[in-house]
């Protein structure tokens, strides 16, 4: 490839420039940057800047792939990179990757800036780029699959942090083939970021939740419900909150936490796992803590999240499942219109190799009751 500039659609991508120094330097010192781009340098310098233009850009150059400055059309200020690396000639594939400054974010550029230069790639004679996003980067996953690039699967320890420590990735390909359109997701976002009646509120799972997650867990009927029973360690949790955005655009699972909207203090958590899309079947799975109990929060979660479901993704069946002795689950998803369909015998995992027997629930849009 040449550095030549490209002009996109609210963006242009020209060759990088000393005078980008301030703009790296300033971007680079960012935390997010650093944490997802860990062998910065800390504190990043002007003559970090210099170096890398200098050096490194040039020899990716050489290498046949690229790094572009990622500029505004009107302004011509550096608002991030993107390039192509590890390029593999013979097989005619290469890795990109981008970063965005603070004051860029939020507007688009740099999905524009992917999507530009896949294009002029494939047009230069690459058949196959790949992305690889950190599970905890939900916003450069929110950029590969806008910019048309299929999830793929899971490159295992794939990342060295400069510990040594090994992270997995998930791994995102197009082709040259491959139409270019945003991949469609299974599971949109909920509109305004979450869902209310008024007096409750479910909203994503963040990273910050996991103190409450943590608390949730050391609940005695709630571990109980639990698959398996044993309370998971504070690493497990943190993964768990950390990959929750990437889950939820993956199509894999939505985690929400209930919000007492009084006091705005978490009440509990309740998840959709789509564990069949070919069948357009989901699962559905709640716990709310002691002192928020005898309001209806499960039910009321349980009607706002099927409401939301049946009406914004293909699932037309939702399950659940109930301990034989869990008396008020039960009383829960009969509320919420879920009939009663099977008694699945040791179907889940027990403590000390045990299993557990397990009712099965299903509702369908039109058994959804809408009781206040």
């Amino acid at each position: 490839m040449k550095p030549e500039t490209i002009e996109a659609s609210g963006v242009r991508l020209r060759p990088l420039r000393d005078d980008d120094a301030a703009d790296i330097e300033a971007a680079s010192n960012d935390p997010t940057i650093q944490r997802f781009l860990p062998k910065l340098p800390r504190p990043y310098t002007r003559d970090h800047a210099l170096t890398w233009l200098r050096e490194v850009v040039p020899a990716q150059w050489a290498a046949g792939g690229a790094n572009y400055a990622i500029a505004d059309p009107a302004t011509d200020r550096l608002l991030g990179a993107v390039g192509i690396a590890r390029v593999d000639a013979d097989r005619g594939q290469g890795e990109i990757g981008y970063w965005a400054a603070p004051w860029a974010r939020g507007k688009g550029v740099t999905t524009a800036a992917t999507r530009a230069l896949a294009d002029h790639a494939f047009g230069d004679g690459f058949g196959r780029l790949e992305i690889l996003a950190d599970f905890a980067n939900p916003a450069s996953i929110r950029v590969a699959l806008a910019a048309g690039f299929e999830p793929e699967g899971v490159r295992r320890g794939a990342v060295v942090d400069p510990g040594n420590a090994r992270r997995d990735v998930g791994v995102f390909a197009r082709l040259a083939t491959d139409p270019g359109e945003p991949i469609a997701r299974a599971l949109p976002d909920l509109p305004a970021g979450g869902l209310s009646d008024g007096g409750l509120a479910l909203r994503p799972v963040t990273p910050d939740d996991v103190d409450f997650y943590e608390e949730l867990f050391n609940t005695p009927d709630i571990l109980a419900s639990h698959v398996p029973p044993v309370p998971p360690d504070r690493e497990e949790l943190e993964l768990r909150c950390s990959r929750a955005q990437t889950r939820w655009l993956l199509g894999e699972r939505i985690d929400l936490v209930m919000v007492d909207v009084e006091t705005g203090a978490p009440a509990g958590d309740i998840g959709l796992y789509y564990q069949e899309p070919p069948t357009g079947q989901a699962m559905i799975g709640y716990s709310v803590l002691p002192a928020f109990r005898g309001r209806g929060f499960s039910r009321r979660a349980a009607t706002l999240l099927a409401r939301w479901t049946f009406a914004n993704t293909a699932i037309a069946r939702l399950i659940a499942g109930t301990n034989p002795s869990n008396a008020g689950s039960q009383r829960v998803l009969e509320s919420a219109g879920f009939l009663r369909e099977g008694y699945q015998r040791n179907r889940l995992p027990g403590l000390a190799g045990g299993r557990i027997d397990d009712i099965l629930w299903a509702l369908l849009p039109g058994d959804l009751r809408e009781t206040s």
